[in-house]
């Protein structure tokens, strides 16, 4: 997208400076992308137009009704409310039809699309309005209640899905995508940071489609006749690419529900016939022991992020339904999974070897390459990359090219990557990212507390916990009431998953002599 007088160059004018960018590497493995391309137009009208894209309910949308939709929201966003190419659109919704037909909607429109989680605050929701400036906020009917009154005044316009519906309904469905190039932002995907304001990163369209050629095409060998269902909301690019991109671009169907654990995946499986299904490995680790009076026959594929997999969850699931789990490593600076392996290629341990497309080494202190079965910090570049919004950071995540991704492994001599451990103070519980210091200024607001410490502490179940300990103010006496006073009033302020399920009370802080926080002590 070129400066004219009539677009919004804010994306353009806040990337990053492109000596800071990561060198982008395309191989025979990767389609050679042309120079102007709409991400949403490409996905929609992909030959598959009869066929069901969405199941939901008992609603089925075949691709010819979503891309109508999709037209039609696009036309309401430019016709009815002003938007231009470059202009950024707030998503906060459920997985939904109507959340993927906005997403289309939005990128057709040329605009950019800036999708949340409705576990979010109202404080952690101004934090991404305050970063990503967005032009029109829409909001789930369902969800209005909470941050829809409080949003006013932060965008210029502030809707509910219902207002959306009003503008869509008198749209023919005719639209022609706006003509974006490949290499104009398509989306600002926010990722957890470890110190101020969340950073958000900027993917373009061709990145959109590289993570479906890259991942989806070569270690997932989709086919039309797939399904796909899974837990992770479209807000993490891990859902994006799952659960909305990767089945459009192969013809595929997805499924969504409205919430619930490991026995509404089942139930899922079951009542759709689901082929392909995307969670963490907490949720694999659960649902070994709901499969009684199951049946899952139709399941062929399994596909385990956001979190490192354990061998033994990955042996126990192999061992309840012959599927062996796929795992993989991804980040949202490189939008979806560059390390995995399927198949006979699946070493069970291991979380794979380079994604075709991709490229990665392990790197010692000195920043040079190291050997077979040597630990250090793993690197990667390929089709995709980080772009920091602003330039935030840039410089700490991107080095002579490669972006450095602040995971620990070790590589052995037949090119699989084994997991050590994080290299920073986010927390990965569950499947989500938990940026310690958000959790500790939560806590700090609460009046029984002086000072404060969050790590990430073992746990079987969830593979980390948030822990937290706390130094109480003089004269209140820790008990187990305090406890759970704290875990409520935390989870009142931030996101429920973030809330520390482990508090201890301690006399003092580990600290440095120039008063910095050891926190490796606490660890």
């Amino acid at each position: 997208m070129t400066k004219t007088s009539h677009i919004d160059t804010f994306a353009i004018d806040r990337l990053p400076d492109q000596k800071t960018w990561p060198e982008f590497v395309f191989d025979e493995n990767i389609p050679i992308y042309p120079e102007f391309l709409n991400a949403a137009e490409l996905l929609l009208d992909n030959g598959y137009g009869a066929r069901p894209a969405i199941y939901m309910e008992n609603e089925v949308w075949s691709y010819n009704q979503l891309n109508r939709k999709a037209n039609q929201i696009a036309a309401a966003l430019c016709e009815d409310y002003g938007i231009v190419p470059g202009n950024r659109v707030l998503l906060r919704g459920n997985n939904t039809p109507m959340l993927a037909a906005l997403w289309y909607g939005v990128l057709k429109a040329g605009a950019i699309a800036v999708t949340t989680m409705t576990m979010l605050r109202q404080k952690e929701l101004d934090a991404i309005i305050e970063v990503g400036m967005p032009n029109i906020i829409i909001i789930e009917n369902d969800l209005v209640i909470d941050v829809l009154e409080s949003s006013k005044g932060k965008a210029d316009h502030v809707l509910s899905y219902a207002d959306m519906e009003l503008s869509m309904e008198v749209k023919d469905g005719n639209f022609e995508a706006v003509r974006t190039r490949s290499d104009d932002v398509a989306l600002l995907a926010f990722t957890s940071g470890t110190t101020g304001l969340p950073k958000a990163t900027m993917h373009f369209h061709r990145d959109i489609l590289a993570m479906a050629d890259s991942f989806g095409r070569h270690t997932l060998n989709p086919v039309p006749e797939d399904i796909f269902l899974g837990s992770p909301p479209l807000a993490f690019t891990f859902g994006l690419g799952g659960l909305l991109v990767f089945p459009a671009r192969f013809g595929a169907s997805v499924v969504y529900f409205n919430g619930g654990g490991p026995d509404k995946l089942l139930e899922m499986i079951e009542k759709h016939n689901v082929t392909t299904l995307f969670t963490a490995p907490t949720a694999y680790k659960v649902i070994i022991d709901h499969l009684e009076g199951r049946n899952i026959s139709s399941l062929k594929t399994c596909i385990s992020a956001g979190e490192n997999l354990p061998l033994i969850v990955s042996d126990n699931f192999y061992d309840a339904t012959g599927i062996r789990l796929i795992d993989g490593i991804g980040a949202t600076e490189m939008i979806h999974v560059f390390i995995s392996a399927s198949g006979d290629e699946i070493r069970p341990g291991s979380t794979g070897k380079v994604v075709p497309g991709y490229s990665a080494e392990i790197w010692g202190d000195d920043d040079q390459p190291l050997g077979a079965g040597e630990v250090g910090r793993l690197v990667v570049k390929g089709p995709t990359g980080c772009r920091y919004l602003n330039g935030d950071r840039q410089e700490n995540y991107v080095k002579n090219g490669w972006n450095i991704t602040g995971d620990i492994f070790k590589k052995d001599e037949d090119g699989y990557f084994w997991f050590i451990a994080r290299g920073d103070d986010i927390i990965i519980s569950a499947g989500y990212n938990i940026a310690s210091p958000e959790v500790e200024q939560a806590i700090m607001a609460h009046a029984a507390v002086s000072e404060c410490a969050v790590i990430g502490a073992p746990d079987q179940d969830r593979g980390m916990i948030v822990k937290a300990f706390i130094v109480l103010k003089d004269g209140v006496e820790g008990n187990d009431e305090l406890i759970k006073d704290i875990q409520t009033f935390v989870k009142s302020t931030v996101a429920p998953y973030k809330y520390p399920r482990a508090i201890e009370f301690i006399d003092a802080l580990p600290k440095s002599a120039t008063g910095k926080l050891l926190r490796k002590d606490l660890k």
